[in-house]
């Protein structure tokens, strides 16, 4: 019970200073393995930059597959910004195959995903995603943090599962960096071909005041508050407004980030 007042309490706070200041909702694309060529990551880029002259209290962070951050030359909208899948987290030496954080800050990246279940699957460990998460804040760009259980259980280890991702993830990391990293949501279990079910608002609501909580506890209620929370998991325009009433300070969209149309009903749904 204690626990619950206290990140009662923590979320709150958060929504007090929503309401007092400015509330932008962010939008995360992440395209993937995605399109397959050239012509159509154009096509579909191009129309985002159509969609960000239309946007308010919105702004959307296209994070393209590495073959594609060049289309970030295009951008000229304080609406739309560019942000990467991925970064490898040593800069000295030579690995054939990787991309360094200095090459990416060449290409006007501001974000950068890290601990998407589809990497932490591929092997990306919590020790290999705080590497990256300290590495990105070293180099001023914002990560977008991953996090989310695998599956649900009525004895509530998916919580011991979320808070060590977390603790792990962030261990080292300077408590006045913390403001700056976006913390992503995503339940596994709601996620792609595989899901067992979408997640449900209240099911949000309690992922948001329990991360708080545990932010709190690392760091103190005043940076709990002032981190950003948002949702990912299978969001569609049907779902997207449920989550951003239910507090998400946005959205990580991915199959329908590919689809013009369903992604503008995504932006419009809210």
């Amino acid at each position: 019970m204690e626990l619950l007042v206290l990140g009662v309490l923590i979320l709150g706070k958060s929504q007090n200073s929503d309401i007092i200041g400015y509330m932008e909702h962010l939008i995360i694309a992440n395209w993937k393995s995605n399109p397959i060529n050239l012509k159509e990551a154009n096509n579909i880029f191009s129309n985002y930059l159509k969609l960000g002259k239309k946007l308010k209290n919105k702004k959307i962070i296209a994070c393209l597959p590495y073959l594609y951050l060049l289309l970030g030359e295009k951008l000229k909208s304080n609406k739309i910004f560019l942000g990467t899948q991925n970064i490898f987290p040593e800069t000295n030496g030579s690995f054939t195959g990787e991309i360094k954080i200095d090459m990416l800050k060449n290409l006007n990246i501001n974000y950068a995903i890290v601990g998407h279940s589809e990497r932490r699957k591929l092997g990306d460990s919590n020790e290999y995603i705080n590497k990256q998460i300290s590495l990105i804040l070293k180099n001023k760009i914002t990560p977008i943090f991953c996090i989310g259980e695998q599956k649900r259980d009525h004895d509530g280890k998916y919580l011991s599962f979320v808070k060590e991702q977390i603790i792990k993830g962030l261990n080292d990391i300077n408590k006045n960096y913390i403001k700056n990293i976006i913390f992503a949501y995503e339940p596994v279990w709601a996620i792609g071909s595989d899901a067992i079910r979408e997640a449900t608002k209240e099911e949000f609501i309690e992922m948001k005041i329990y991360i708080r909580k545990i932010l709190s506890d690392l760091y103190g209620s005043k940076i709990a508050s002032s981190v950003k929370i948002i949702y990912g998991g299978s969001v569609n325009s049907k779902n997207a407004k449920i989550f951003i009433d239910a507090s998400a300070d946005g959205l990580l969209i991915g199959r329908d980030s590919l689809n013009i149309k369903n992604f503008e009903s995504i932006l419009n749904s809210f």
